[in-house]
C-alpha cells in the first residue's frame, strides 16, 4: 500500500446463518427436447426433493437456462457426474449453497448506497457478509466504524491510474471475496482492473440505461426535460456503462425539477436498484447471456 493509504480494521459483519442444507443448481447449454425432464428425473432418483425450478429458452439463440432449488443429502458429486453424460457437450453445470456471499463495497463521498447496503447486511434482508469498505475518500469512515467493518482508505491524488488501482487490487486479494460492489464509487476503473473480476463487479449508475451514459446523467436528463427518471444496477464491464444489466427502476418527475431536485429523487431508486440486484445476484437467480441477463 502506498503513502496516502489508511486501514482501520474492524471484525466485519456476520450476516445470515447458513442454509448449507438447500443447494442451487444453475444450468446453461444448447436448447434440445427433453432437458427439463432429464434434469428433475435426475434429482428424483437421487431422492432429493425440488423447492423451486425456473427455466427459459433464448430462441434467438437456442440457449437454455435453467434455475433449481433442491434439498441437499449427501455428497452430489455423483449428480453432477449423470448430468454431465446427459446434458449437451456445451453444458455449463454450477452447483452452490444457499449461503451468504462474500462482497467488498467501493464507495466515493455518497453514504445513501453504502449506508442501505450495510444495514440491510446487517439486519438480514440480505444473504451477503461485507468483507471490508475501501474508498479514495475518508467522509465514510463513520458508518464503518458504526458496524465494526474494516475500512481501506486509498487516496488517489498524486498518483497514476495504475499505481492506485494496484493498491486496491492488494487490499482485495487479501480478502476472500465473492463480488464487489461499486456503491457510488465515482473513479472510472481502467479495462485492467476490470478484467480482473469480469462478472463480479457491480454497479449502480444513476440513470436508467442505455440513456445519459458517463458523467451527470441527472443534468443531461434535466436539460433533455425528462419526465422519468430511473437507475440501472448492472455488471461492470471494460466499455463504460455497457455491461449486462440486471435490475433497474423509474420514478415521475416534471419540469419543475431542477439537477439537484432530480439527484435527490434518484438517490432513493439508486439504492433500491442496487439492492434488489444483489439480492438476485447473491440468491444465484442471474445468469449472464451475452451482453444481456436472464433473470429468475
Amino acid at each position: 500500500m502506498g503513502l496516502n493509504s489508511k486501514t482501520f480494521v474492524g471484525t466485519g459483519i456476520e450476516g445470515l446463518a447458513h442454509k448449507e442444507s438447500t443447494v442451487v443448481l444453475k444450468i446453461t447449454c444448447s436448447d434440445t427436447k427433453g432437458l427439463i425432464y432429464q434434469v428433475t428425473k435426475c434429482l428424483y432418483d437421487a431422492g432429493l426433493n425440488i423447492i423451486r425450478n425456473d427455466e427459459y429458452v433464448d430462441t434467438e439463440t437456442n440457449r437454455f437456462f435453467m434455475r433449481t432449488e433442491f434439498e441437499k443429502k449427501g455428497d452430489i458429486t455423483p449428480i453432477r457426474q449423470q448430468l454431465q453424460t446427459m446434458l449437451p457437450d456445451d453444458a455449463n453445470i454450477h452447483f452452490s449453497p444457499d449461503v451468504e456471499r462474500k462482497i467488498i463495497l467501493m464507495a466515493g463521498k455518497e453514504h445513501h448506497c453504502l449506508n442501505d447496503i450495510v444495514n440491510r447486511c446487517d439486519n438480514g434482508d440480505l444473504p451477503a457478509k461485507i468483507q471490508c469498505i475501501i474508498s479514495n475518500h475518508e467522509v465514510l469512515l463513520k458508518i464503518a466504524e458504526r458496524y465494526d467493518i474494516p475500512y481501506h482508505y486509498v487516496d488517489h491524488r498524486g498518483k497514476s491510474r495504475k499505481f492506485h488501482e494496484t493498491e486496491i487490487h492488494e487490499i482485495v486479494s487479501s480478502y476472500k471475496m465473492d463480488y464487489i460492489v461499486l456503491a457510488k464509487y465515482m473513479r472510472i476503473l481502467s479495462s485492467d482492473f476490470v478484467g480482473h473480476y469480469r462478472f463480479r463487479m457491480i454497479n449502480i449508475h444513476h440513470s436508467f440505461l442505455p440513456a445519459f451514459k458517463g458523467a451527470r446523467p441527472y443534468l443531461q436528463a434535466f436539460r433533455r426535460g425528462v419526465k422519468v427518471i430511473g437507475a440501472s444496477a448492472h455488471f461492470v464491464s471494460e466499455d463504460l456503462d455497457e455491461g449486462p444489466i440486471i435490475e433497474q427502476d423509474t420514478i415521475r418527475v416534471h419540469h419543475g425539477y431542477s439537477p439537484r431536485d432530480l439527484a435527490k429523487a434518484g438517490k432513493d431508486v439508486e439504492k433500491i436498484v442496487l439492492a434488489r440486484a444483489l439480492d438476485l445476484i447473491c440468491r444465484e437467480r442471474v445468469f449472464i447471456n451475452g451482453n444481456k441477463t436472464v433473470v429468475f
